[in-house]
């Protein structure tokens, strides 16, 4: 591990509140998303989509949608049988030592659909209109079959198959712990609660929703892609594989529109408009629609738990117990199988439990294929462990926060290696959960529940202490260069769907030459200008890639001083950098930016790189506490105070961070109180658009209370663990607590599903009183 990290003065832009640079432009309207540009000659394209969860089908015919008025192409399974499936990765043996196969997806079914919304095939024509027209006049034989959609269901016996020639519709198990250690401590508890529940599909519900635009140059043997992604260096070289000829690809990402995992991933569509523009000589673009969005984007969660908690006579935890079944649906997705291995990883949270047996085992169904949604594991365990141990507390008579007070793992256990195979470098987890409850006023929490009640409302109080694993072994480079007219540009390779990469990654490399944020370009989005890049996922880009772009930042330093002490002919060490100029310091003496360019005899004298490598992950960490009332009239859960004191080793920007903070916990609430995916029993999906799926609204939050109580990572070199995902992983069990509170206090019920809306809370009153 590295020595403690620097810290940055009071002074420093790397630690101040300044506003997003780049939002000037997107609240003027002038953003530039895939789906906004218009090429010349430019035709457009559609999906054929299988109405049917299960069955096979027959093309019988493309003829009159071929004579259809602008139509260019129709492609179907046999003219794309080039092509190689959509791969999965992630794959572990399992007990028995074997890997479990993938099951791929191919660019075009060929004569089976396996879920409402499978690609049979690619209609493109002039305009999208004439394409649409021509998709309803294909003429398609369908044979339905039956079709298994619940994930607890998937495994019982005479459930449809998804994939025929296996024996069940396993896809894979995976264990992890000791399995003696654990069940020793089992027979040696005074107590063991048990927890059942289910964790709710969700569906990412970006605002822009995907897109792509297919390019073709014969001359020079060469593929165009533009798509909106969480990284083009990764995109180009699973589409490159997929396409399976030896043309080059260059992949183009413009601005994003939010991307929350299911954007990283590549999709059918990415390798059909290229083959597409390559057929026709013309540029190609498709742009999905909202129910397409909801259909075939890839959903998140979708986890059915059993947990059981083994406890001395004093309420410490001796052993953890877990059964998950986690949705595949009905393929596995790019990254899909290694999602719930993730949260397997952290099932233990910030609790000192020694032992742990942990089965996990993935199945398909006959729906839409599941991967990372933001947090991607870490909020599946996170809600696993904080709700069971609400449930330990409700069992053994002690109070939420004292029951982990005495669990927590203290600061002098650090580093610490969890059952689960992660290493936490530092944690003070009773710190911020203290902390949080001074915030919340929790001690005055009775005093609010009596003027609830006065008001014939039911109040409860929740609480989170989560961690999560982000940013990962690995790297990611970034390269600066100083420019003719005394500006930098920043090329790194991962890609902003939202976060503020311009304004955080230049607030690294201003500060080492003494900008502006202004004069610091941040580009990303080109295959062409870099390499290689590891794209945005798993709250990595700060932590990496804002390391990276310091250490560049300081390396183009070092070489601007040597150009100006030649120039001033001073000592390089004398050469101050500050607002734009190279200075000698207590003298008059100076010399532009603009004017060191011109200066340069050697242009890489004008550049510098680096690259960041961690060996491990950081560990963000923190506690929400969530309070709602309810009305049992209508079973409508307010959430009327929210409070975080969150430990991400140290603050890049205030105002970006609580940005980011604030939108987690909204998708967080959303999943536990409003969010769910529901298909029929034949698989049809009933909630494919905004009328049938509710988000949360502005009014469905409160203000939030938020501060950090940072202890810096010692893994990372600035102290960064990142801040990305972790309002979501903390929100949805401190309000799913809250809930079970409320009602807990009120009516003794000690367990609701997510999500919990007024009709699932006011049946489960209306259970209780009964």
């Amino acid at each position: 591990m590295n020595v403690a990290p620097p810290r940055f003065g009071s002074k420093s832009l790397v630690g101040s509140p300044l506003r997003r640079k780049e939002d000037d432009a997107f609240v003027r309207g002038a953003g530039c998303y895939t789906g906004d540009i218009a090429k010349e000659n430019m035709l457009h394209a559609v999906v054929v989509r299988s109405p049917m969860a299960s069955g096979s089908f027959v093309i019988d015919s493309l003829d009159e949608a071929l004579a259809a008025s602008g139509v260019k192409l129709i492609l179907t399974a046999e003219d794309v049988a080039h092509m190689s499936d959509l791969p999965a990765m992630g794959m572990r043996k399992g007990p028995d030592g074997i890997k479990a196969p993938y099951r791929n997806i191919p660019v075009l079914c060929r004569d089976k659909v396996r879920y409402v919304g499978d690609a049979i095939a690619f209609v493109v024509a002039e305009t999208v209109e004439q394409a649409r027209d021509a998709a309803e006049l294909l003429e398609i034989s369908f044979e339905g079959a039956e079709a298994v959609i619940d994930t607890g269901e998937a495994l019982a016996d005479g459930a449809p198959p998804v994939w025929p020639d296996a024996d069940s519709n396993r896809a894979y198990v995976n264990t992890l712990g000791d399995a003696d250690a654990t069940a020793e401590a089992f027979k040696n508890a005074h107590h063991v609660t048990v927890i059942d529940f289910v964790q709710n599909r969700l569906v990412s519900n970006y605002m822009e929703t995907r897109a792509a635009i297919g390019d073709w140059d014969g001359e020079r043997n060469r593929y165009t892609l533009t798509v909106g992604s969480q990284g083009v260096h990764g995109t180009r070289d699973i589409v490159s594989r997929i396409l399976g000829d030896d043309a080059e690809l260059r992949v183009i990402t413009p601005d994003v529109g939010g991307g929350f995992g299911p954007k990283g991933f590549v999709y059918r569509e990415y390798p059909l408009v290229l083959e597409a523009a390559k057929r026709l000589g013309r540029p190609v673009r498709w742009v999905g629609d909202r129910t397409e969005h909801f259909l075939t984007d890839a959903h998140g969660r979708d986890n059915v738990v059993h947990a059981e908690m083994a406890m001395d006579g004093e309420g410490r935890f001796l052993g953890l117990r877990i059964d998950l079944t986690a949705a595949m649906g009905a393929y596995t997705h790019q990254f899909g199988v290694a999602i719930p291995w993730f949260g397997v990883t952290m099932s233990t949270g910030v609790y000192d439990i020694p032992a742990l047996d942990f089965t996990l085992t993935g199945v398909f169904t006959h729906t839409c294929p599941v991967d990372a949604y933001r947090g991607a594991g870490r909020p599946e365990a996170a809600f696993l462990i904080e709700t069971l141990v609400d449930a330990c507390a409700r069992d053994m008579q002690l109070a939420p926060d004292e029951i982990r007070r005495r669990n927590f793992i203290r600061p002098d256990q650090m580093p610490y290696r969890t059952p689960g195979g992660r290493l936490y470098d530092v944690g003070e987890f009773a710190g911020h959960m203290d902390r949080a409850m001074e915030n919340a006023d929790w001690a005055g929490f009775p005093a609010r529940l009596e003027t609830s009640k006065a008001r014939g409302r039911v109040r409860g109080i929740g609480m989170a202490s989560y961690i999560e694993a982000c940013a990962f072994a690995g790297s990611e480079p970034a390269f600066v260069a100083l420019q003719d007219d005394g500006t930098v540009t920043v090329d790194i390779g991962t890609q902003s769907n939202g976060q503020g990469h311009a304004t955080a990654y230049a607030q690294f490399v201003a500060e080492t030459i003494g900008l502006d944020i202004n004069a610091v370009e941040v580009i990303q989005g080109d295959t062409d200008r870099i390499a290689k890049g590891g794209g945005t996922g798993g709250s990595r880009s700060i932590p990496l890639g804002g390391v990276s772009a310091y250490r560049a930042g300081e390396a183009l330093a070092t070489k601007i001083r040597k150009i100006a002490s030649e120039e001033l002919e001073a000592s390089p060490d004398d050469i101050e950098l500050s607002g734009g100029q190279a200075v000698v310091a207590g003298t008059d003496k100076a010399i532009s930016l603009a004017d060191i360019a011109k200066a340069a005899t050697d242009p890489a004298d004008l550049k510098a790189e680096a690259e960041f490598k961690q060996d491990e992950a950081t560990y963000p960490n923190g506690t929400h506490i969530c309070e709602v009332e309810i009305d049992p009239a209508t079973g409508i859960a307010e959430v009327v105070r929210y409070t975080i004191v969150d430990d991400f080793g140290m603050t890049v920007n205030p105002m970006l961070l609580a940005g980011q903070v604030h939108g987690g916990v909204v998708q967080g609430i959303g999943q536990a109180l409003l969010e769910q995916t529901v298909y029929d029993e034949t698989g049809q999906l009933l909630t494919a658009s905004f009328m049938d799926y509710a988000l949360p609204r502005a009014g469905d939050v409160p203000n939030f209370s938020f501060e950090t109580r940072n202890v810096p990572s010692i893994t990372n070199a600035l102290g960064i663990k990142g801040a990305g995902e972790a309002g979501t992983i903390g929100a949805a069990p401190a309000a799913m607590n809250a809930v079970t509170d409320a009602l807990y206090r009120a009516y003794g019920v000690t367990h609701i599903n997510m999500p919990a809306t007024p009709a699932a809370v006011w049946e489960a009153i209306r259970r209780a009183r009964e």
